[in-house]
């Protein structure tokens, strides 16, 4: 009965494991050091934000340093991306100022090879590294709201 008890202890460890390893991102050294809380009307298509409006479409959002931006990108009707426009990988390649700048489906990093995918912010071209810094996304059905 013992044996049976640990191996099931066992087995519970190992998808809880598999689980948790699969929804989680590498923690990154270059994250900046800044709380982002922002929230913003995304359905008016004339409004301030009216490219959001739009499903597939993004903007750029300006936010406080070290932040240098944020790329959002409305993945669906519900869904939103949210990424800091600091480069994960070599953020200073090119001066601290370098930017992370999109060009649809892709992000780049002028400086470097790095290619990041906008859907979930992992790298396609570019090597190992980190994947885009991402911030947390939450919509009401009218704001949007971007934080940390």
């Amino acid at each position: 009965m013992m044996k049976r008890i640990l191996r099931i202890s066992g087995l519970f460890s190992m998808v809880l494991l598999l689980f948790t390893s699969c929804n989680s991102r590498p923690n990154n050294p270059n994250t900046p050091d800044v709380d982002i809380n922002i929230s913003i009307p995304v359905n008016n298509p004339v409004g301030e934000f009216g490219e959001l409006a739009i499903v597939g479409n993004y903007m750029y959002l300006t936010a406080r340093e070290p932040s240098r931006g944020i790329i959002v990108y409305r993945k669906s009707i519900d869904d939103f991306m949210a990424y800091d426009r600091m480069p994960p990988n070599n953020p200073d390649a090119c001066g601290e100022k370098n930017r992370l700048y999109v060009d649809m489906p892709f992000v780049y990093d002028g400086c470097t090879d790095y290619q990041y995918n906008i859907l979930d912010g992992n790298i396609f071209k570019g090597g190992d590294g980190y994947p885009m810094i991402q911030y947390h996304t939450q919509f009401d059905g009218t704001t949007l709201r971007v934080y940390n």
